[in-house]
């Protein structure tokens, strides 16, 4: 047959790939958001001199890959010019904050701010606040305050929400949406925000939601009635309201 005896005598030896899909099984199992490179380097680690082509095949096969989060995108933003209002309800600005109670569950706030005066509206506080939660704070503050003509705030996902678009369109109210990553183009709120956690949330140890409430809703008082603010002439909030456009409260 002219074929060399040692050739013909040789029998293949393929190694299963059973302990590599052990491996990525178990490490699955413990570290779930692990890719491949990250449980390759691992495998390195501990001494396994598998070829990183044959662990990518066989993660592959067992389809252990992550799946990617598509990211929303998002129409054109265009800087608006951020000017001081002429009369109330002109432009209200809207953002969010974090923060923790005294046991580490965390907790949200919801602040909303009338340009013109900078007068604090409401402050909305608990652990979840999606956009429903949202449309019904501003709804209570329509009743309240009246319509604005338009409302400032940044791309997060209950902002950009279809519940929030559609509500804005049945009040007939613009939705200002700044450009992501430049939070200057909501610079009323942004100082406004961080005066509340100076006064506020950095000042204090909470133990539940409701504490939480009630200083924010007394110092709220205190920020719109008797607080001076520099830009308002030295004036509180309400005060600078009365002497510039008097409000009817109802």
């Amino acid at each position: 047959m002219q074929v060399s005896r040692c050739v013909y005598r040789h029998q293949a030896k393929r190694s299963t790939d059973e302990p590599i899909a052990q491996e990525l099984r178990q490490l699955a199992e413990r570290q779930p958001r692990w890719g491949c490179d990250k449980m390759t380097d691992y495998l390195r680690n501990q001494g396994h001199v598998w070829n990183h082509k044959r662990i990518r095949r066989v993660y592959r096969a067992m389809a252990l890959h992550l799946k990617r989060k598509p990211k929303k995108r998002l129409p054109a933003r265009t800087a608006q010019p951020l000017v001081v209002p002429e009369q109330r309800n002109q432009t209200w600005s809207l953002d969010f904050m974090s923060d923790a109670l005294s046991n580490r569950r965390t907790f949200r706030t919801l602040n909303v701010l009338d340009d013109f005066n900078r007068e604090a509206l409401w402050i909305e506080v608990d652990t979840s606040l999606p956009a429903e939660r949202v449309v019904r704070v501003l709804e209570q503050l329509l009743d309240w305050r009246g319509n604005p003509v338009r409302i400032r705030m940044d791309n997060g996902p209950e902002l950009i929400s279809r519940r929030l678009e559609s509500w804005a369109r049945e009040k007939n109210i613009e939705l200002l949406h700044i450009q992501p990553g430049k939070p200057a183009q909501n610079a009323y709120i942004e100082r406004f925000n961080r005066t509340y956690r100076e006064d506020v949330l950095d000042a204090y140890l909470f133990d539940d939601l409701e504490e939480v409430r009630t200083i924010t809703e007394r110092w709220l008082e205190d920020y719109n009635t008797i607080r001076p603010h520099e830009a308002l002439q030295g004036l509180a909030p309400r005060q600078f309201a009365l002497q510039h456009a008097p409000i009817v409260y109802l």
